[in-house]
Order: structure tokens, then C-alpha cells, then sequence
């Protein structure tokens, strides 16, 4: 089976978020289940010269934007044995950066349309296109509107998967027929119109054969209009056509046994070592050295999404609290101002990095004994994920991805792999830390509880496994 991965974005090439390890990670594992999976991308800018100068060009051909007609070179660079694709037009993507112009719409416009024409061109005949987000939510109308009663076409299905559903491609009425070549009859509730405006994403639910979001729980969340952004009626009529599959994280690169980003290595068998990791841990971060302390983490963007705003309110009680804090994450000016407040008056006791560095986060996840994720809506997150590998037990809100991947200890039972608490308030918040703090002091059956956290099974093989029954089945 051969699936095209379409998306804005692929890591090592070029990422911004989530989007480029998972088009990445996925295609991969993909690979390794005997599936050709590969991925194409715009040839943006900022892509590094190292990459670009590696590229070779294999097809020319122009592009119908509207009444324009657009350039386009399909290129292409074999990476650990697979290829990718690269979508080169200097106009659309040689700029500084790669997201946030005045001309998304013709910019991703063309990039759906190209994308489509690409495929004559290919040395392989996919059976399945599976796009990623907004930016290539035209795809599917495109392919559709234009494409399907071609040969090359006709036996073509399409999946999307929806990683940010806040980010809808949301662009007035006049691009239909300016940049996408579509008449008036696609300008209906059903098809792509959107508040008046044509919605890149909204197209892609209406016309996709499948869409995916990053885990059943959240695809019932989207189902109601609490999470589902103004489409939530749309996600109901197409929920038999609705899954969700959980991202997973790279077991062989975040794995405490063999890491050689933290200090000490360690395995489920002898956790214990975690001690080691903390008290190296609070040395480099000027905390008081003590490997008994309980060491919090929250290790993520500090936005009120994430939950920050529950965390800010607690600082006061945890500060009194015989605890330590550790902060690592960028976000919204008033939260990094408050946490940097209160991390001025407590040197020994908190620390907070308003930095995104992945080598310091896998030393927090291996020296820290718990790591709140408590979220307004969490479509997946890997913050939880990563704990978990690095016994590093998680609070969570019981929300999308958090509520899939970790289940509550459960004290009769002895049965779970971390903490978690229903209401969004941080009343609730303050009593699950408490209620885990009061579980720690008990370090035999603390250490079970972490055996069991980091024996569980969120890697990227899990998650392709899963896709690769559902492009299956989407075949048959």
C-alpha cells in the first residue's frame, strides 16, 4: 500500500510545532509496517542549505491559481532511506519564516493544487492521501471538484487528520473562484462555506473519506459545541466517519535507559536512580539539593489552554508546601511574569526557563517525581507521554489525549499510571497534587506506581499499527 503524506511541515526539514515530529514519526513507523509511506512539503526559505542543496529536481510543470498560471518544480531528497517531496516556488515560499502572511490563501491554494498535480509525476501511484491540517484541507474539495475522473485519480481515497482545530484557513468568499477554480454551487453550509467565508477545513471534513484527531476522547469532545469550534454539527453527521488515534512519542529516542541527555540512566526495573537525576538536577538549577523533596514539573507552553492559569493560582499554597517547582516553557506575558515573580521570592524552591529546550526538558522528566498537565482541552499532548517514559507520574484533567493515555491510580486496586481530576477549577487541582503527595510518602507502593507508568506502551508503532488498519479498511 502506498499513502502520500501531505502537510505545511516535516521534521528535520523544517518544524514549528507538533505537526513536523508527527508527519515525520508517523510515515516512518509507517514504513517499518511495510506501508510506502512518504511525505511532501513546500520548499520553504528557511528550509536549512544543508537540506536544500541535496534536492533534485525531478518534474516542471505550471499550476492554474485562479487566472494565474504558476511555476512549479517538484523536487525531491532521500532522508534515512525514504523519500520526500518538496513543492518549489520561490514567489509563495522563499521568505523568512513560513506561516502568518497576507497571502495565505493563494500561498496554500497553490500548494493543494500543486500538490495534486504532483502526483502525475511521482514515481509511485498512492493509494491513500493523508493530509494534515488546514493547509491542505482543499485537497480533498480539489481532488473532488477537479481530479477524480481522471485515471491517475479515479481510485484515489483521502484521509485528514486534524491537529489544531482552533487554526480553520477561514478566507473570504472571492478565493473560490480566484484561487481555487470552483463555482458558486461549493459556496453552501454542506460544502465549504464557513460564517460567510470559504474554510480550508471545513472542506476537508466534508469531502475526506476519513478525518482523525489525536484521540478518541477528543473526537467526542469536537462532537459538542463546548470543543468543537463553531463545526461541531459537522463533526455529529460525520462521526461514523470520525477516529481518533493517539500520538505517540519516539521510545527509542526518549528512553531513560540509553538517553544520554540526563544525568544518570535508569530502566522500569531500578527507578530508584531517578534520585540521582534530581539531586544533579537541583544542583544545576540552584534548588536546595535534598532527593526526598517531591519535585513538580510543569514542562509546557504557559498559555491558559495548558491550564497555567490553574497552576498560577496554586503558587501561593505550594510555595508553603514541602515541594519543589519546576517551570520549562514560553507562553502569554501574564503568566510568565507571575511565575517568574514567584520564582524570585523562592530561589530554592522554584525554578522557572521561559526557553523551549528539549535536552533540558528530558533532564526534568527524569529527575522530577510528578508533572502537571492540567488542560482546558488537550487534543493529545506529549508532555504526559513523556513523563510517563521517564517515571515522572502526571496530573492531568481528564480532557481529549490527557483522559486517553493516563489512567488514575487507583489506591483499592493498586491499578494506574498517574493522577487526574474532572472539573476545570484549581480547587480540583490543588487537591489531586495533595492527594499524590500524600500517596509519595509511601515509597514502595510510589515505586509500583511509577514501574507501571513507564511500562506503558504510547510509541509511534502503537499509532501506526492503528493507521494501518484504518487505511485498510478505507481500501477494501
Amino acid at each position: 500500500m502506498n499513502v502520500l503524506f501531505i502537510a505545511s511541515e516535516v521534521h528535520p526539514f523544517i518544524k514549528t510545532g507538533s505537526l513536523g515530529d508527527v508527519t515525520f514519526s508517523l510515515s516512518r513507523e509507517l514504513r517499518k509496517l511495510g506501508i510506502d509511506a512518504r511525505v511532501m512539503i513546500p520548499k520553504y526559505g528557511d528550509i536549512p542549505t544543508f537540506f536544500r542543496d541535496k534536492m533534485s529536481c525531478t518534474n516542471i510543470f505550471n499550476v492554474t491559481v485562479g487566472w494565474r498560471n504558476q511555476y512549479c518544480g517538484l523536487e525531491e531528497l532521500r532522508y534515512e532511506g525514504a523519500p520526500f517531496y518538496f513543492i518549489d516556488n520561490e514567489y509563495y515560499f522563499k521568505r523568512e519564516g513560513i506561516y502568518g502572511f497576507f497571502d495565505e490563501a493563494e500561498r496554500y491554494a497553490f500548494f493543494c493544487k500543486a500538490a495534486l498535480e504532483s502526483i502525475r509525476y511521482l514515481d509511485f501511484k498512492p493509494d491513500i492521501i493523508h493530509c494534515h491540517d488546514w493547509q491542505t484541507g482543499m485537497i480533498s474539495v480539489l481532488l473532488h471538484a477537479h481530479y477524480k475522473e481522471l485515471p491517475e485519480y479515479k481510485e484515489l481515497k483521502t484521509v485528514c487528520t486534524i491537529h489544531d482545530l482552533k487554526h480553520q484557513g477561514v478566507f473570504p468568499k472571492e478565493i473560490l473562484w480566484e484561487l481555487l477554480n470552483l463555482g458558486e454551487e461549493y459556496f453552501t453550509l454542506d460544502r465549504v462555506e464557513f460564517f460567510g467565508g470559504v474554510s480550508f477545513l471545513k472542506g476537508a471534513i466534508n469531502y475526506s473519506d476519513v478525518i482523525t484527531t489525536l484521540s478518541s476522547a477528543y473526537a467526542a469532545e469536537i462532537q459538542t459545541p463546548l470543543f468543537g469550534e463553531s463545526m461541531d454539527d459537522l463533526f455529529r453527521r460525520r462521526r461514523n466517519d470520525l477516529y481518533g488515534i493517539v500520538n505517540g512519542i519516539d521510545y527509542a529516542s526518549y528512553d531513560p535507559a540509553t538517553d544520554r541527555s540526563i544525568f544518570a540512566n535508569y530502566t522500569a526495573e531500578n527507578p530508584e536512580i531517578k534520585h540521582q537525576n534530581k539531586a544533579r538536577l537541583q544542583e544545576l538549577l540552584g534548588l536546595d539539593v535534598n532527593p526526598d523533596v517531591p519535585m513538580i514539573a510543569v514542562v509546557s507552553e504557559l498559555t491558559r489552554q495548558k491550564g497555567i492559569d490553574l497552576v498560577a493560582y496554586n503558587l501561593d499554597e505550594l510555595m508553603r508546601m514541602d515541594v519543589q517547582l519546576v517551570v520549562l516553557g514560553k507562553g502569554e506575558e501574564q503568566y510568565e511574569n507571575i511565575l517568574n515573580e514567584y520564582s524570585s521570592r523562592n530561589s530554592t524552591k522554584m525554578c522557572v526557563s521561559l526557553v523551549e529546550d528539549d535536552i533540558l526538558a528530558r533532564k526534568i522528566f527524569a529527575a522530577a517525581d510528578l508533572c502537571l498537565k492540567p488542560s482546558l482541552f488537550e487534543p493529545c499532548g506529549a508532555g504526559q507521554i513523556m513523563g510517563m517514559r521517564y517515571g515522572c507520574l502526571p496530573i492531568v484533567r481528564e480532557t481529549g489525549g490527557l483522559k486517553d493515555t493516563v489512567a488514575p491510580y487507583n489506591e483499592y486496586t493498586g491499578e494506574g499510571n498517574g493522577f487526574s481530576f474532572s472539573h476545570y477549577n484549581a480547587n480540583d487541582l490543588l487537591y489531586t497534587i495533595k492527594r499524590a503527595l500524600e500517596i509519595y510518602k509511601d515509597k514502595k507502593n510510589w515505586e509500583s506506581i511509577v514501574k507501571s507508568a513507564m511500562k506503558q506502551d504510547y510509541s509511534w508503532r502503537t499509532s501506526a499499527i492503528k493507521y494501518k488498519k484504518l487505511y485498510q479498511d478505507l481500501t477494501l
